[in-house]
């Protein structure tokens, strides 16, 4: 296994499985970036977006309590 890969490396089994089953690094990447990003903008005192309901959750109500009653 070479540690010092440069990314040009043919890899048919990894490309296989990307073609399966998406490629799940690229959309870690993309997921991390956007967390990174979040945190960012709310550390820097930009107040910060409330989680969004998870299934089966209405969102919070004027009040802010769960289910808006």
């Amino acid at each position: 296994m070479n540690l010092n890969s440069t990314g040009n490396d043919h890899l048919p089994v990894y490309e296989s499985l990307v073609r399966e089953r998406g490629d799940v690094v690229a959309e870690a990447r993309s997921v991390a970036e956007k967390a990174l990003y979040q945190a960012a903008y709310a550390l820097n005192g930009h107040g910060g977006a409330r989680p969004a309901a998870g299934p089966g959750e209405r969102p919070a109500g004027a009040e802010g309590r769960a289910g808006g009653a």
